[in-house]
């Protein structure tokens, strides 16, 4: 009899597949323990630190990852993606004790399941929207106590949840887990394409997404009428950024009575605040908010940088293999900004760090991208700066084009005129066809501030 993988506290009943083949829970879990086997026998033990850098589909990286969890070991599921650099630098944090490159071997003999829910299991990493990955630990319980405040309100056991986009982001992983946890069965796409999560989802009725993915998905079904008439899924999951008004609506138009569920959350933080549908986002049980300006907490209804005190957060970041502990005091922030309503509703205004200073203005980049969404054309926007030897950085606006339409300028502009004051207002509008990304699919900030600042990125100027 093969023991459940300690984190998911419970039996694997769901089917787990990839591209190649389905394994019901009794097959996943044998793999699970191959896996542990082949782990201790390269060193790993309770305590220890395991990487996983293989270029294997995605149940086996799951395996990988679960086996681990099996020995009470702590796993860094590695990005392909990641430049040598960013990969160098990650696992220097992580000081790994195990790296696997290989598939594991099959073996019957079951292995017993070491630590408790204070044993660190997960070395993720931060999702390098704005810099460099950062890796911190968490440990067993934190994800225990997420899965069951992640209510989506669907039945348990009884759903089939797709997961599109890869187990190297904390968002997908934990897609994966929950779905485990709850008894569903999950598919796991290999890289995320927005055609083919629109095929999948003829089969799936679950599917977690980020909102540039939402987007994409809603823009082939769209475009595909068969493909919308057979498509199965009557709950999208949405995190890692915020939702916009255009973008629901798009959701609601396109796919009538599909529930959306929105999350706030980070990889530090774990869970915060969930809504469902047009509700408003309100913090999950035992997580305390304070909204501050400097030290001082501002009153309920005012902006400010959120602090966040939760029994689901992290341990603590990884800085050359030793373990830096959050701040005293349990307060921690990840440098969002937001309001907290009277009520104990929770509105995200977006990431303090995502400002553009152009002249004199310091500008919020996510409030002019959330206008621009909603222009004809648009499939997505970074706004960014562009240095200018007078003014400093001239304000852009990076338009990812939709496939079938590309936006038209007098429109972009009429839009901002419409909401935004003159000195919110791009001054410069490139084109491209594809956003530089993360892993998990979000626009990759940073990389477009730097390679509009070393005139590299690939896009034309809009007309």
């Amino acid at each position: 009899m093969h023991a459940p993988p300690p984190v998911l506290a419970g039996p694997v009943t769901g089917r787990v597949s990839g591209e190649r083949e389905i394994l019901t829970g009794t097959e996943f879990l044998a793999r699970v323990h191959s896996a542990a086997r082949g782990l201790r026998a390269a060193g790993a033990c309770a305590g220890g630190r395991v990487a996983v850098d293989v270029h294997a589909d995605a149940p086996t990286r799951l395996c990988w990852f679960l086996g681990a969890d099996l020995l009470g070991a702590a796993t860094l599921l590695v990005e392909p993606a990641w430049a040598d650099r960013e990969r160098a630098a990650v696992l220097d944090d992580a000081r790994p004790d195990v790296l696997v490159d290989g598939i594991p071997r099959s073996s019957s003999r079951p292995v017993t399941p070491q630590g408790t829910g204070e044993t660190p299991f997960y070395l993720a990493t931060t999702s390098g929207s704005s810099g460099r990955p950062r890796v911190l630990i968490r440990s067993r319980r934190s994800w225990q106590d997420s899965f069951r405040a992640f209510d989506l309100g669907v039945t348990p056991g009884g759903e089939s949840v797709l997961v599109p986009g890869p187990l190297s982001s904390s968002l997908f992983l934990f897609a994966a887990l929950h779905a485990l946890h709850e008894g569903h069965d999950v598919r796991l796409l290999e890289r995320w394409s927005a055609t083919e999560a629109a095929r999948a989802c003829r089969r799936h009725t679950v599917i977690h997404l980020v909102p540039a993915m939402l987007a994409a998905l809603l823009a082939v079904l769209e475009r595909r009428p068969r493909l919308r008439a057979e498509c199965t899924v009557h709950t999208v999951v949405c995190g890692g950024a915020r939702v916009d008004d255009e973008l629901r609506d798009r959701l609601t138009r396109i796919l009538p009575g599909c529930a959306l569920v929105e999350y706030y959350g980070s990889a530090e933080h774990s869970l915060v605040a969930l809504r469902r549908d047009r509700a408003p986002l309100r913090p999950v049980d035992g997580v305390e908010l304070d909204v501050r300006d400097g030290d001082r907490s501002v009153p309920a209804g005012t902006a400010g940088l959120l602090w966040v005190r939760s029994p689901l957060a992290f341990d603590g970041y990884l800085d050359a293999g030793a373990v830096r502990s959050p701040a005293e005091g349990g307060f921690f922030s990840v440098g969002d900004r937001a309001v907290c309503h009277g009520d104990g509703t929770l509105t995200v205004l977006g990431r303090a760090g995502a400002t553009v200073t152009s002249g004199a203005k310091v500008i919020a980049a996510e409030e002019v991208e959330a206008v621009l969404r909603g222009v004809d054309g648009v499939a997505d926007v970074v706004v960014s700066a562009t240095p200018h030897p007078r003014f400093g950085a001239l304000l852009t606006a990076v338009v990812e084009t939709a496939p079938d339409t590309r936006p038209r300028l007098g429109a972009l502009r009429a839009r901002t005129r419409a909401e935004l004051e003159p000195g919110k207002r791009p001054r410069r509008w490139l084109a491209t066809a594809a956003l530089p990304r993360t892993a998990a699919g979000k626009p990759a900030r940073a990389r477009v501030t730097e390679q509009l600042r070393a005139g590299t990125l690939v896009a034309e100027v809009l007309s």
